[in-house]
Parts: C-alpha cells; structure tokens; sequence
C-alpha cells in the first residue's frame, strides 16, 4: 500500500514541505513519484520518517540524522538504539524538572527571607538539563522557518553551533536583568536586546512582522519555550512577548 505525500502528511504532522525537503536532502526519498509528480510513500518510508522524527526529538541536525541512516544495517537494532537515547532523554527531562523544582523552592524562601524575587546569578545552575536543540524544539511551530534554522545549522561546526547557543542564553540573562531593574517591555534598553535578537533571526531568513509577533506570543503559549525562560526568571517569558511586541508595533508595522 502507498500513501500521498498528503496523507504522509496528515498521518505524521509534517508538513508536505518538508517531506519534499526530506526527499531533496536525501533523507527521506518517496518510495515511488506519479506521473503527475506526486511523491507516495510506503511502509518501509514511513518506517524511515518515524526514525526521523524520533531522532530530531533527540535533537540530531538533519545532517546527522542522514549519517545515522545511512551507517544502520538492521532496522531493528536501530530502533532499539533510539529507545536507549529516550530513555536517557527521559532521565534528561528528570533533571530538568529536579532544576525549575529547586528553583521554585529558593524564589518562595527568598520571598520569606525578604530578599530579592528575582534571582539570576547561577545562569549555570538554571540551565541544567536544557540543551542547544530546546530551541530547535520551540521552532517547530514555524515550519519553514525550523527547516531554514536546521539548513543553516547544518553548515555550522559544534563549537558554532554551542557558541549560538551561549549566546541565546546571554541574551535571555541580560534581558532578566533589564525585568529586574524595573525597565519597561517597550524602553530603549530592552528593544535594544530585541533588535539584536531580530537581526539574527533574518540573517538566516526573512521573518514578516506577523510571524516575529507570533514566535513572541509562542514565548508563552509554548511551554518548552516558557519554561526554558521562566527557569532564568518569572515573568520573563510575557516579558520578551511584550518585548517583541512593542518592537513589531514600532520598528516594522
């Protein structure tokens, strides 16, 4: 049996224009093209797609995904090579939740203590158990976007790609700081950051103001996304919403 690139689609969630760019890489060709130019797809791809998807969940680049591909020779062993990695992802998730549960137990001492609510000295202590590819994750709803990100990604060695990282990282921090100091979503200070944050995203691709707006709501309406940023601070997550917004009503409306 074969099913449309539409149905594939519709069955796994991805979109048909990124299974033509799956097939255009060499990751995931059609089992067979129509003569109407159609890809279909049978139950050796989908088995194929299935790999794929669960290594992005592990936060492979499409480039290594394809090295994986390519090096396995049974399907089986392979698959239960992607179980072992879950079960560590699992574990990885573990100490995340262990993290944003110490961090709830030192803001509501704090607040007992009268000290400080927010607290963003230990950046390092914040981020354990968050890795480079949360930020992979988050893209996700933004399809064409994600596959420009991972395009790029691809072509950038590790160091590249963790010093990227870091510096999503910073960004986040500095604009904890600003929330702290009592700087207003909208005041030069903080649209500044945002700016900054805008020109990295168009350099690898061109970003309309509707989709900059909605990558700020998804700051609080993705959970991943939320959580990444509420473990540096409360309120950050609306904070960087509002941020972009303000920046989107007055920089490129």
């Amino acid at each position: 049996m074969a099913w449309p690139i539409a149905e594939v689609a519709r069955m796994s969630g991805v979109t048909a224009r990124t299974l033509r760019h799956y097939d255009e890489i060499g990751v995931l060709p059609p089992a067979w093209t129509g003569t109407n130019g159609h890809r279909y797809y049978e139950e050796r791809q989908l088995l194929r797609l299935q790999q794929i998807l669960v290594l992005r969940e592990l936060g492979l680049g499409l480039a290594e995904i394809g090295r994986v591909l390519a090096a396995q020779v049974d399907e089986l062993e392979a698959l239960r090579g992607h179980h072992r990695r879950l079960l560590a992802e699992r574990d990885r998730l573990d100490a995340l939740a262990g993290t944003v549960s110490r961090t709830i137990t030192e803001l509501e001492q704090s607040r007992k203590d009268g000290r400080p609510v927010i607290d963003i000295n230990r950046p390092e202590n914040l981020f354990e158990g968050i890795r480079p590819d949360q930020y992979m994750k988050c893209l996700r709803v933004f399809p064409e976007l994600a596959v420009a990100v991972e395009q790029a990604t691809a072509a950038m060695s590790q160091a590249e790609i963790e010093a990227g990282h870091r510096e999503r990282t910073a960004q986040m921090i500095r604009l904890a700081e600003l929330l702290a100091a009592g700087e207003p979503a909208d005041g030069e200070a903080v649209q500044a950051e945002i700016g900054t944050q805008h020109r990295v995203l168009t350099r690898i691709r061109a970003v309309t103001a509707e989709e900059y707006r909605a990558i700020g709501r998804s700051c609080v309406e993705n959970a991943p996304w939320r959580a990444a940023y509420e473990s540096i601070a409360p309120g950050l997550a609306a904070y960087q919403r509002d941020a972009i917004e303000a920046y989107v009503r007055t920089r490129l409306s």
